[in-house]
């Protein structure tokens, strides 16, 4: 069971909330539901740049069960606190480059599920990674099972969360850094030596995989080979399987 201090549940203890400044990483919003406060949460929310995600009512009824909301006490609506801050693009470039010569920024595109976000993240910290870039929006939200996945790495590695993944990629190229996107199609093993410089790995979400724009702003394009029967790792494991490959061909 996560743990129900990281959330607040009720329409106008949400919209209160976010008048009151508090730190909101997203809100969740069972579907259909309608009048007080709802109308005006969602403006509040697009004008703090709060992500709102609408979800089905099962889902909803289990995510009150995970947190231990009673029964009706929600009026189908549930904010998840931040628990700490997040950097800007800008912070977590320096950051990195602080840490590395040759520093490592690891890319999640639209990863949504909070187990993987934790586990890439614990590759991340552990690999020596600079620093972690996340999608406002479809991206897992960084909660209590996000943190525990990640074995407290996500308290531990910058992180910045951007509107726009393309700008990113476009200012990390501008900071020295060379894009490896992840793609099954991609024309080079992930093996290859191309990692003497500045890295920013593009982890795909699970099952579409990276976007198409995010795909023509990558330099490289690398795959794992596959010799099972099961046609493609889970996001983490790849994650894993990069970032430790990386660290080989460095320490040669």
């Amino acid at each position: 069971m996560e743990n129900d201090l990281n959330y607040i549940y009720g329409r106008n203890a949400v919209a209160e909330a976010i008048v009151s400044g508090k730190t909101i990483e997203k809100i969740f919003i069972a579907f259909g539901v309608q009048g007080d406060n709802i109308g005006r949460i969602f403006s509040l929310a697009k004008r703090n740049k709060i992500a709102v995600t609408t979800i089905d009512k099962r889902k909803f009824t289990l995510m009150e069960e995970k947190i231990n909301i009673p029964y009706s006490k929600s009026q189908g609506i549930i904010a998840l606190l931040r628990q700490f801050e997040l950097l800007t693009i800008d912070d977590v470039i320096e950051e990195s480059y602080k840490k590395s010569k040759m520093p490592i920024i690891v890319i999640l595109d639209e990863i949504e599920d909070p187990q993987n976000l934790g586990a890439i993240a614990r590759s991340a910290e552990c690999s020596g990674c600079g620093g972690m870039i996340l999608t406002n929006k479809n991206s897992a939200p960084i909660s209590p099972t996000a943190v525990k996945a990640s074995a407290g790495a996500l308290e531990l590695i910058p992180i910045a969360k951007v509107d726009s993944l393309v700008q990113a990629l476009e200012k990390l190229k501008e900071n020295g850094f060379w894009i490896v996107g992840t793609d099954a199609q991609g024309d080079r093993l992930y093996s290859d030596e191309i990692y003497d410089s500045p890295i920013a790995l593009v982890i795909g979400s699970e099952g579409r995989g990276m976007r198409p724009s995010t795909i023509k702003h990558c330099d490289h394009l690398i795959n794992i080979p596959i010799v099972g029967q099961i046609s493609s790792l889970n996001a983490s494991a790849s994650a894993a399987v990069v970032l430790f490959e990386i660290l080989r061909q460095r320490a040669k």
